[in-house]
Order: C-alpha cells, then structure tokens, then sequence
C-alpha cells in the first residue's frame, strides 16, 4: 500500500486520448510503440511503479499537443509480454496529479514534474456518495446501453460499490476527451456522478459520443 511519502516529484507520463484512470480504479494498456515499451522497462526498474495518464489537447492552429495540467498515476500491477515484443499491462490507480512542468532530458517518453497537493482523498477510504439512488441510475444506464448498443453484466453493475460502479462506468464509458477530463476532475465522487449522468443524458438526446480505441 503506497502512501504520500512514497509518491516521487517526477513520473513518466503518457498521454493517450480518452483513456481515464482514477484513484482505486484498474485500466488495462497495450503498448506496442518502441518509446513506451522503454517507459514499462524503465518503470519497471523504480520502486513505486508509477506512469501518470494524462489527456492530450490540441492547441489550435498550431497542430500542437499540449498535456491537460492534471492527470492520475497509476501503479504498474500487472505485466506480461506478447512472443512479437509488445507489453499487457494493467495501471492501478494510486492519485491524481497536478502538472508543473516537463521535464527534459535523454528518455523517447515524456515526463513530468508534478504536484500532489489537493488530491488527498485519493488515496483514503473508498468514498461514498450519499446521494445514489441506485435503482434511477441502472434504468437511465439501461437506456443508454441499449442506445448505444453496448452490453454488461448487470448483475455485477446491482452489486458493485458505489464508487467502483461510477468510476469504472467512467473510465469505460465512450465519452470524448473532454468529458473524460471532466470527469476526471471531479471534486468528490458525487461530483463526479452528477456529471456522468450529464453526459449520458445529453448522449440520449443526440450528442456526440466518440468512441476510444486503446
């Protein structure tokens, strides 16, 4: 169990379009590409195994990719690797984190100076949000599964905590760039439900919702 001693003022970063993680949450990656399979090995020989995920965000007109200025470090907790070279592996989310600068130097991959300040709760006890209504939420999830054809296990989604529901509908959910921002920088993980409710509502009626190939 890591605590905030533990957490370095520098990580390697990778930024991948729509991809969330969030503090207690799991995403699983496949890399393949030459300078993030030297950032797993390089990860790979740290103590806290840490890689932050982070949005990139066009800047207009200059065909440019800056990094959104928060993000969330995941602890590298499962690894195996493919006969051609490539890399399974699974982030555990640990904290989010607050950009402060980029950090030059001799690494293909990015890195970044960050600030932990804030985000204290990330690392506590799961949280609660007091104002679910379980039931109304699974309905609405129902409709918008069914709009957008995708499928669960919904004996899983009755079951599950309030805040592993939520969070992984949010990181699994085929909403754009954005509103994975958005999501990621909810306050309290109310916050964060009232706008995942938001963007499935307004995927309902018509908006946009592009899907995220990993």
């Amino acid at each position: 169990m890591m605590n905030a001693a533990d957490l370095p003022e520098t990580i390697p970063v990778f930024p991948l379009p729509g991809a969330l993680l969030l503090p207690r949450g799991r995403l699983p990656l496949h890399i393949f590409e030459p300078r993030y399979l030297a950032m797993i090995e390089d990860c790979l020989k740290t103590k806290h195994r840490l890689i932050g995920m982070i949005q990139p965000r066009d800047v207009p007109g200059t065909g440019e990719k800056r990094l959104n200025a928060i993000g969330c470090a995941g602890r590298l907790t499962g690894f195996s690797e493919t006969e051609d070279g490539r890399y399974m592996i699974t982030l555990s989310g640990i904290s989010r984190f607050r950009v402060k600068e980029e950090v030059s130097g001799f690494t293909p991959y990015r890195r970044c100076s960050v600030d932990w300040g804030g985000f204290q709760r990330d690392m506590g006890p799961v949280e609660e949000d007091a104002g679910f209504r379980r039931e109304e939420f699974l309905a609405l999830l129902g409709r918008y599964f069914a709009a957008m054809n995708l499928s669960t296990d919904w004996s899983s989604m009755k079951e599950a905590e309030t805040e592993l529901l939520i969070n992984s509908l949010s990181m699994l959910c085929p909403f754009s760039p954005e509103d994975k921002q958005a999501l990621l920088e909810a306050p309290s993980l109310t916050t964060r439900r009232e706008t995942l409710v938001t963007l499935i509502e307004f995927a309902m009626r018509g908006g946009s919702s592009d899907e995220v190939m990993q």
